[in-house]
């Protein structure tokens, strides 16, 4: 007998919640296992909110903020965030190092995690920082055909234009394509200012064998433009005669710039994965990356000065190139030993970063007044910083090659541990040999890590504490010829986690305490020499909560309090 069309018409509670993770811990474990603390940022909550860029995801992370966007120069170009009081890039894509030098496009994103603490036990200190890491999950192929066109317009002479293909590429659904591009343009609220891109991104997966899964990712990155306007200060308040940006006498709608101080960008990611079910308890997790930028042109910024003055200055990349490779290998495995449920990882990680970037810049010899249109409004351009750097002596004129290559090896575990069904406790360890190839400088770093979960209401209520760990390598010795041994950071954290009313509620609150210690500092004694006994603390609050009270409606609140202090620094600090 023939069965009959069946319609179902459904809405998923709280869209934007996604309860699981597969990257935060290198092994699936959800939120309310996990005892680190993140944010997730899904690609249904970014299409609510028009968002095109991971960066603009971000903002809906409790306790991150931007602190400048991306300046699209190779290396560190892409935007600065900064997180329970220190500097975060986006570093890392599906768990591994993706490297952004420019506003990084959303058209392949799946979500976005930004996972935060010291978190080198698993990630290392390459791409992360005491503030933790930002991860972006992308789109994967699927075996059925679809697709979507999209065209977006708004304010500013904002255009763009994406696409999103699937495709099996065979009959039997073995061999799977997908292709994300997006090409953007706008100009500024400003009287200056633009930038254009172009974003490719296919996705190819091979299912080789009932076992065996090959992906093959590529992201492809072109830009040019003037970037955004950066005013900083170097001057005491007392000079300046304010103490708060809003009291300073300028136009924010005046550029200072031309739009022909322009940058070009190009940036490549190429990815490659190789997973194999072992058997029911263990598969092995294959993975490579390779990453280059390449940017040329000017950035222009500026000082602050008293009488309501400006200094207009280029900061110009020439060739300037940055490469990263990174291979990994994981082992997971989820089994009993006792009776007792283990989710374990173990894996190896080789990481070279290579950089051949090149700065320089000058300084126009004349200031520009913040008044009104002054008569020299418009010398900041092209021909006029030309002429300036064809001078013998060019005005603040600098070169920086930032020239170096190294190499890092690690080995790590980690294992979380049901002592019962509501009671988890986890641990893990790093260790990773640093060589930087150019000083000839080599050094061992330990990083270990805990974590205790105590569900009272199973999955629905979650107690957790952590302690979490990283570092950062450190060159040089004192002055009585003491070795520096690795800047360590340590984290305690403790807080709450919910999943209530049917899903309907998802909630993380905690508190945490993050001190940095062997911080280099000058030495009081011996000016020509350092000593390591700097220190830096970190604590703060935050909350998150994702609503869905009713269908309709959904609610995302969030709070963060930071409070950061130098303890022992440079005198001048």
């Amino acid at each position: 007998e023939q069965l009959k069309e069946v319609n179902i018409n459904a809405s998923k509670t709280n869209k934007f919640i996604i309860k699981q993770s597969e990257t935060v811990g290198k092994m699936p474990l959800t939120q309310l296992e996990n005892p680190q603390v993140y944010t997730t940022v899904s690609k249904d909550l970014m299409t609510e909110q028009l968002v095109f860029t991971a960066d603009d995801a971000i903002r809906n992370a409790p306790g991150i903020q931007t602190m400048w966007q991306a300046t699209s120069r190779s290396g560190d170009g892409g935007s600065y965030f900064n997180s329970r009081g220190f500097v975060v890039q986006s570093k890392f894509r599906n768990g591994i190092s993706g490297i952004v030098t420019s506003a990084n496009d959303a058209s392949n994103i799946e979500k976005v995690e930004v996972i935060k603490g010291p978190s080198a036990t698993l990630f290392g200190s390459a791409f992360s920082t005491y503030g933790g890491l930002i991860n972006r999950t992308t789109k994967k192929p699927f075996d059925t055909f679809g697709g979507e066109v999209a065209y977006s317009a708004g304010s500013y002479g904002f255009n763009r234009l994406s696409v999103d293909v699937n495709t099996p590429v065979d009959a039997a659904k073995k061999v799977l394509f997908r292709l994300n591009a997006a090409g953007n343009y706008k100009n500024s609220f400003q009287d200056a200012g633009f930038r254009q891109s172009v974003f490719v991104a296919p996705s190819l997966s091979y299912q080789a064998t009932d076992r065996l899964l090959l992906s093959f990712d590529a992201e492809l990155n072109y830009g040019k433009g003037t970037g955004d306007q950066f005013i900083f200060f170097n001057q005491p308040v007392s000079a300046l005669g304010v103490n708060s940006a809003d009291k300073v006498n300028i136009d924010y709608r005046k550029a200072y710039f031309s739009n022909d101080l322009v940058q070009n960008s190009q940036s490549n990611n190429f990815y490659g994965q190789a997973l194999y079910k072992i058997s029911d308890q263990w598969t092995s997790q294959t993975n490579f990356s390779s990453s280059d930028s390449y940017s040329n042109g000017h950035g222009a910024y500026f000082y602050l000065l008293p009488n309501n003055t400006i200094s207009r200055n280029d900061q110009a990349t020439r060739d300037s190139k940055a490469y990263y490779t990174e291979a990994q290998q994981n082992f997971n495995g989820d089994f009993k030993i006792g009776g007792l449920r283990n989710r374990f990882v173990g894996g190896l990680d080789f990481t070279r970063i290579n950089s051949k970037q090149f700065f320089y810049g000058a300084t126009l010899p004349t200031d520009v007044s913040t008044i009104g249109t002054p008569a020299n409004y418009n010398d900041f351009n092209l021909a006029n910083l030309n002429a300036e750097y064809a001078k013998a002596k060019p005005n603040g004129y600098y070169t920086f090659p930032y020239a170096f290559s190294n190499n890092t090896y690690s080995a790590y575990v980690s294992d979380v541990l049901n002592l019962t069904d509501n009671l988890l406790a986890s641990a893990g360890l790093r260790i990773d040999r640093f060589d930087n190839q150019s000083s000839k400088f080599k050094q061992t770093a330990y990083s270990p890590k805990f974590g205790l979960v105590y569900q009272p209401v199973k999955d629905v209520v979650s107690l957790f504490g952590n302690y979490q760990n990283g570092f950062v390598n450190q060159n040089g010795q004192d002055f009585s010829g003491i070795s520096f041994k690795p800047e360590q950071a340590n984290q305690t954290e403790g807080g709450v986690k919910l999943d209530a009313f049917g899903g309907k509620l998802s909630s993380t609150i905690s508190y945490y305490y993050i001190k940095v210690k062997d911080i280099l500092r000058q030495d009081p004694a011996n000016t020509q020499f350092q000593i390591q006994n700097g220190t830096q603390l970190s604590k703060g609050l935050e909350a998150e909560v994702i609503a869905n009270p009713f269908e309709g409606f959904n609610a995302i609140l969030g709070f963060g309090y930071n409070d950061s202090q130098i303890i022992n620094a440079y005198a001048d600090v």
